[in-house]
């Protein structure tokens, strides 16, 4: 019976696969409606996407199959979208950061301004994750930081060992030099001596136990929370940039896609204009959070001042080290850091809001957009193959050289981009893309938001509150992907039912789907951290349990203070009120 369970459990997927359409069938058989059939069609990807049983950007490819309105000319359409391409530009400019290790450069240069004492290890840590996360996804930046987050506690550690062993053992031979004087003295002080030696030797052996214990538990904490600040901080990170991380794509895809006529209103310089200062605040939280449960709240003994012992000197010097194997900084990385401050100043200034952006007075023509926030990332793309690696030389410099003379690589190589480009996030989008367009035209998210009607007599805070709980809570099991994708249709078409702002639900439940702090399973930052074995499960939900309540109401209170003064959230708007009507 065992090995039967076994063998069942090892075939776990092929049996999925077979079974969760034919388990759902009858809802499109027996209602036989465009919702039952929408309904259908977001179950079987629901469900194939949180089992994986197939990989999620395969199971992606079902909804040319299974659209119960569109012919699959129309549904495929949706898979490659402007928002796709503003998710290549910017991973593209993320790869060429991370080939040329400058994403390390600038997380070393930071660490080694605000010093190793613990408290300002966690403050280091979590702000040049979150700066890094910000722009290249948050699993490269969780596997670049965390091993350096490590050699710093082992060298703090070791270094404490070493000035303890010194301590004991000078204080052993301040004890030798004491019993040589009292043997003069005879037989019967020899002998009493004798005990003192004893008992002497016993305390010695007591004090580097206790020391030694004292030093594992305080290094371990330390480890812990470390682990802990790079993967949170990961995440968080994310929420503060479109391109940071998938949801917040998906959201403006989608809301573009829904409502046609929403003007724009999220680009990348709104997004970040209410995100980051939210991000700021997460973080903060996230920091005394994990202070008080790792190294206690003596902020003053934490932060101390500067360097104050050789221990944290040896330990500063782990980290000045790795940056000095770095080098001077190379051509190719001066070039990639230019065209990225590059882009993010033509993102910002594209479309400000509070003026008129370079995009509307150079490239508008009536009320046409020729330019979006995925033309200038493919831009910059495009210059990073195109600009070379390495300066340029004469033909006699070349020759001097010997050899076959070769033109220097580009910034940025398609094998390089071959190797590192998760093409799979791109199918996901896609995929996603075209399930919330099937769910509009079939008006299931139509049926499911007007059921959700007996909302209206909450508050609208009380509303935005309560799903991001049930999206931060549900995305601990299923991926952010999953989670938008199937969320955002149902909440658009539940704030035209109830007469609110669609960004006042969508826009928090967004950023909620990147709460995911509680289980190693359920983002990737996670799983790296666990990995390293310094963490059990229960840590990380002890943990992550309270960052997910303080990430939801300050989602909230930014979303109820400058968010509703930025997107107008407090009227309902005409371009929502002209759209989602249903078929």
């Amino acid at each position: 019976m065992a090995e039967f369970r076994e063998w069942l459990w090892a075939h776990r997927n092929y049996f999925l696969i077979v079974l969760i359409p034919l388990l759902a069938l009858p809802l499109p058989l027996v209602i036989n409606t465009s919702e039952a059939k929408g309904g259908y069609a977001i179950i079987l990807m629901a469900l194939y996407w949180c089992t994986e049983c197939i990989p999620p950007p395969a199971a992606a490819h079902l909804t040319a199959l299974t659209d119960p309105i569109l012919p699959p000319p129309q549904v495929c359409m949706h898979y490659l979208k402007d928002i796709n391409m503003l998710f290549v530009g910017g991973l593209l400019v993320a790869v060429a950061v991370e080939s040329c290790n400058l994403h390390k450069r600038i997380a070393l240069r930071v660490l080694l301004l605000v010093g190793v004492r613990p408290a300002l290890l966690l403050i280091g840590f979590m702000s040049v994750t979150a700066f890094l996360s910000m722009w290249i996804s948050n699993t490269a930046t969780t596997s670049m930081m965390l091993p350096i987050a490590h050699a710093v506690v082992k060298q703090l550690s070791d270094t404490e060992e070493q000035a303890d062993a010194r301590e004991l053992g000078q204080a052993g031979r301040d004890n030798q030099a004491l019993e040589l004087s009292e043997l003069r003295e005879g037989k019967q002080a020899k002998a009493a001596q004798g005990k003192v030696e004893t008992c002497s030797v016993e305390d010695g052996e007591s004090e580097a136990e206790r020391r030694r214990k004292a030093r594992e538990e305080k290094y371990k904490s330390l480890s812990k929370g470390l682990s802990l600040c790079v993967c949170y901080s990961a995440s968080i990170g994310g929420t503060a940039t479109l391109t940071g991380t998938t949801p917040n794509l998906i959201l403006k895809g989608q809301l573009d896609s829904l409502f046609p006529g929403n003007k724009d209103v999220i680009n990348f310089a709104s997004w970040f204009a209410f995100a980051f200062p939210n991000m700021l605040m997460m973080l903060v939280c996230a920091w005394l959070w994990l202070q008080c449960m790792y190294l206690g709240f003596n902020l003053r003994k934490s932060l101390g001042c500067g360097l104050q012992n050789a221990r944290d000197h040896e330990a500063y010097q782990v980290m000045r080290n790795e940056y000095r194997k770095l080098g001077a900084m190379t051509y190719a990385e001066a070039n990639v850091l230019a065209l990225f401050s590059l882009l993010v100043a033509l993102w910002f200034t594209r479309e400000p809001g509070f003026m008129p952006g370079w995009a509307s007075l150079l490239f508008n023509k009536g009320n046409q957009t020729y330019v979006t926030d995925s033309t200038v990332a493919i831009l910059v793309a495009l210059l990073l193959f195109a600009l070379p690696s390495q300066i340029i030389r004469s033909p006699l410099e070349s020759r001097k050289e010997g050899g076959k003379v070769k033109a220097p690589p580009g910034l940025l190589t398609w094998q390089v981009v071959h190797e590192r480009m998760p093409w799979n996030i791109i199918l996901l989008l896609g995929g996603g893309f075209a399930l919330a367009h099937g769910s509009e035209k079939s008006s299931l998210s139509l049926w499911l938001g007007n059921s959700l009607t007996p909302l209206q007599n909450i508050p609208p805070f009380g509303i935005s509150v309560l799903l991001c709980l049930l999206v931060a809570t549900f995305t601990e099991c299923s991926s952010n992907v999953a989670t938008t994708t199937l969320f955002l249709p149902i909440l658009a078409s539940m704030a035209i039912s109830i007469k609110i702002h669609p960004l006042y639900v969508m826009l928090p439940c967004t950023i909620s789907a990147s709460l995911a702090f509680m289980l190693p399973v359920a983002t990737a930052p996670n799983a790296i951290a666990f990995s390293y074995g310094n963490l059990k499960v229960i840590d990380m939900a002890k943990a992550g349990f309270m960052l997910n309540i303080i990430g939801v109401f300050t989602i909230n209170l930014a979303l109820n203070t400058w968010g509703a003064a930025m997107f107008g959230l407090n009227e309902f708007p005409s371009w929502a009120n002209a759209t989602m009507t249903g078929p």
